[in-house]
């Protein structure tokens, strides 16, 4: 039924409100599906299959669109984050090309446009020759950040991060991308900063292992990345592939970024100086614990303001959980962990887990990579009630229908509680597509959200009155 004109006054009024009165989310809302959609069954403009019938897709983005309009974009587009910080925080959302040719691209959601800020080969220097970008994190300086999942040769160590200084400002073909190097080499995947501005990060190998960056000067955007502390994440003697259980950060290099004695550096194609974090804590001296392809990071603050580290592990099939105040790893989810939706140990029907996501309220998500030719990706809900870093139990939220392709870089937005995005990456079609995702609340959550910001919104109106 529509809504009268008064309704929809009393609704703007409320939606006025400021965003800590939206906290709630209904993506939480949903019936676990109990399999994988039917590859190719839905059309590629609206994809998935999700828990909950009532959600709505929109394609917002397509690589056809922009090559339409002469703009630079080779596809693959891979994580997604948005400007978080500022006036206009959550109006854009930055995503890569993980492709040889990569770059750079912004999408407005006021104006609905999308353009390539940067693209390899129109930059001259240490950004030359920049290849699979995969990374995608706004920073506390209102910066961005990308990085490459291109490792390299030994002579040419790829596995750099970069830094857009114009994020907001840039137009098209005009963003500045500057080459960090007081970050160590690696397969860089996924980026995550904590409370402390500290800044980890993995090597994306079958023996890779966790990273953490702490700044010279952690508060102070300008010199951030001037020089640092390189840490590897140890477990025990650091000699047990996949530990979990206590940990420590073993520094490999000093405050200047500059390798410590013994650790394994040298000089790029580009003259750059390098320190080599692959190979420099794979020695005894510098020990980090090996997981088998660690690739995405994400961070949830819990309620007494403690805070846990998430990184999926694809080549295991599971997910860590790195309490970085009591210094412990635990196995958050794995194949033994429970499916909802049939309450029996997930197994091989949980695979690959690649990117993570956290919602409004904290909750974790976990979108797979299975390239196994088996089914479709779908993304996993889970449930952990105590925030233990344990799972009790994970759903399967929603599943990919586009043939070929991967779903990469769920986002929720930090403005809206019910709204996020996904990208469809290299379907066979050759379209990448940027998804939005709203959680359409069903009609008797309807009534009590709208009951709730109307009562919100007369109680704002007496206290204007008093």
């Amino acid at each position: 039924m529509p809504l009268s004109r008064s309704t929809t006054v009393a609704l703007a009024c409320a939606l006025a409100l400021p965003l800590p009165a939206l906290a709630a989310t209904n993506f939480s809302s949903f019936t676990p599906l109990p399999q994988p959609v039917v590859v190719g069954s839905l059309p590629e403009a609206t994809p998935f299959q999700f828990g909950n019938a009532s959600w709505t897709q929109l394609s917002i983005a397509d690589r056809s669109t922009q090559l339409s309009a002469g703009q630079f974009n080779s596809g693959t587009w891979d994580m997604i984050d948005t400007n978080r910080t500022g006036v206009d925080a959550g109006r854009y959302l930055y995503t890569v090309f993980e492709t040889t040719s990569t770059g750079v691209q912004r999408t407005d959601r006021q104006t609905g446009t999308t353009v390539t800020l940067w693209s390899a080969g129109a930059a001259v220097g240490a950004s030359s020759n920049a290849r699979y970008f995969d990374a995608s994190r706004w920073t506390p300086f209102g910066t961005w950040l990308t990085a490459q999942e291109d490792w390299g040769s030994a002579s040419n160590r790829h596995g750099r991060l970069f830094e857009l200084t114009n994020p907001i400002t840039a137009s098209a073909g005009t963003g500045n991308l500057v080459h960090r190097n007081a970050v160590a080499r690696v397969s860089h995947e996924g980026l995550a900063f904590d409370s402390a501005n500290n800044l980890y990060y993995v090597d994306e190998f079958s023996g890779g292992s966790i990273f953490r960056f702490r700044s010279a000067t952690p508060t102070v955007g300008s010199t951030y990345f001037d020089g640092g502390f390189n840490e590897v994440l140890r477990v025990g003697d650091g000699h047990t592939d996949g530990a979990t259980g206590a940990f420590s950060w073993v520094p490999f290099t000093d405050a200047a970024g500059v390798g410590l004695p013994g650790s394994v550096t040298g000089t790029d194609t580009n003259g750059l100086y390098f320190v080599d974090g692959r190979a420099t804590t794979d020695l005894v001296a510098f020990k980090g614990t090996n997981y088998n392809r660690p690739e995405d990071l994400e961070i949830q603050t819990l309620a007494g303001g403690g805070q846990i580290l998430y990184v999926s592990i694809t080549g295991s099939h599971q997910v860590l959980s790195i309490n970085l105040a009591t210094s412990q790893v635990n196995s958050f989810v794995s194949r033994a962990t429970v499916d909802a939706a049939t309450g029996f140990v997930v197994g091989t029907a949980f695979s690959s887990p690649d990117n993570l996501a956290i919602d409004a309220t904290g909750n974790i998500y976990i979108v797979e990579d299975r390239g196994d030719g088996i089914g479709a990706d779908s993304i996993w809900f889970v449930t952990d009630v105590n925030r233990d870093g344990v799972a009790e139990s994970i759903s399967r939220w929603a599943s990919l229908s586009t043939s070929g392709a991967e779903p990469s870089g769920l986002y929720f937005d930090v403005t809206h509680p019910n709204i996020a995005f996904i990208n469809v990456m290299h379907p066979t079609s050759g379209v990448d597509r940027m998804i939005q995702i709203t959680a359409v609340p069903e009609p008797a959550t309807t009534a009590l959200w709208l009951g709730g910001l109307l009562g919100l919104a007369a109680l704002r109106r007496r206290r204007a009155t008093r």
